[in-house]
């Protein structure tokens, strides 16, 4: 069944990593490397099964492949999934255990911060592998990406509201953020600063509270983020609650957020442009952090960074343009011009997007 999948979905490699000594079990995904190395996150989650590890990881890797083609950039798509509760099993051990197998690929996956991982376990990643992005500032690197995802996500949604609603103001409208992670609070204080009304949820409360006293949110229930009468629902946590039970309830006109892989499947993708609602696909809107942790491999500039990152704004309204062309749904334009950005570079086989990644600038050990 594994390798029926990988057929379906394209993946060019699977590495199954364990050490039970500090142990560590864990799987590397790598899905395309057309562009170039795949690049894409290490998620630490305690999944309910291996089957269930297996599955994200191999749907993220496939997402990080549409990331990285439609971002621009010269790098294919990969990703890693550590089973553990980040909250009580993390170690030295198993993330220096980690770090050896990703060396082991010599450049095929370059890793970096998801879900339950932070700067500082990439510290300990990096001293067995040069391998690694969003590594503290100190060796060279740019630290922790959220912010630039958040960023990032701020682009996306200016140019949601713009084909929307014929203009960039977002103090004007109401948002229902889900998830105040690393990346959701960053984006309710993008929110907040520019005057909007803001709703939020979060299983952790003290996120909440935080993000009710300092950037003078209103809370929800867990549930009730669904039914807030918000102009954007901002999906920033994990993947899958646009689905069948939560669609009919939302009131937004547009959604966009910076969770992966927000429609629970193409179905939904489909009912959603049939009730009228803008989807900013999640893969072009969250490619800030990939964007600005991708500048590590040839030296890592901020300014080059941020500019960067405003491209987002033009590849969604590329995206919609492509969308209302050819009378299809966003996310199937997004894929379409990801596809064509790969098919094409594919065959001219550029060097440069081959090439052994350099880190310039980077600093082992200390």
């Amino acid at each position: 069944m594994i390798f029926e999948h990988l057929d379906t979905y394209g993946h060019e490699q699977v590495v199954f990593c364990h050490n039970k000594d500090v142990g560590l079990k864990a799987i590397i995904a790598i899905h395309n490397t057309v562009l170039g190395p795949a690049l894409g996150g290490t998620r630490m989650w305690p999944y309910d099964s291996e089957q269930d590890a297996l599955n994200d990881v191999l749907r993220l890797s496939r997402g990080m492949t549409y990331k990285n083609a439609v971002a621009g950039l010269n790098l294919g798509g990969g990703k890693a999934v550590i089973i553990g509760d980040p909250a009580s099993d993390k170690s030295e051990g198993l993330f220096r255990a980690f770090g050896q197998f990703v060396e082991s690929l010599g450049g095929r996956y370059i890793t970096a911060e998801d879900v339950g991982i932070d700067v500082n376990d990439m510290e300990l990643v990096y001293r067995e592998t040069q391998f690694v992005t969003g590594v503290h500032q100190v060796h060279g690197g740019s630290g922790d990406p959220s912010p630039f995802t958040a960023y990032g996500t701020m682009q996306g949604l200016l140019a949601a509201l713009n084909r929307k609603f014929g203009n960039e103001d977002v103090g004007n409208y109401s948002y229902a953020v889900q998830g105040l992670g690393h990346v959701g609070i960053e984006f309710v204080k993008l929110l907040a600063e520019r005057g909007a009304k803001v709703f939020v949820t979060d299983i952790n409360k003290d996120r909440v509270a935080r993000a009710v006293d300092e950037y003078g949110a209103e809370a929800v229930g867990l549930d009730e983020i669904y039914d807030v009468n918000a102009d954007v629902y901002s999906p920033c946590a994990l993947g899958g609650t646009v689905n069948e039970q939560t669609l009919p309830r939302l009131k937004a006109k547009i959604i966009c957020g910076a969770a992966n892989n927000q429609l629970v499947n193409n179905a939904i993708g489909d009912e959603v442009e049939k009730r009228g609602i803008l989807y900013a696909p999640d893969y072009a809107v969250n490619a800030g952090g990939v964007m600005n942790i991708s500048l590590e491999i040839d030296g890592y500039n901020r300014e080059r960074a941020m500019r960067m990152m405003r491209t987002i704004y033009h590849n969604l309204t590329r995206i919609f343009e492509i969308s209302e062309r050819e009378g299809v749904p966003t996310y199937m334009a997004a894929d379409r011009l990801a596809e064509e950005r790969i098919q094409t570079m594919g065959k001219l086989k550029l060097p440069l997007g081959r090439a052994q990644p350099r880190f310039q600038g980077r600093v082992r050990g200390g």
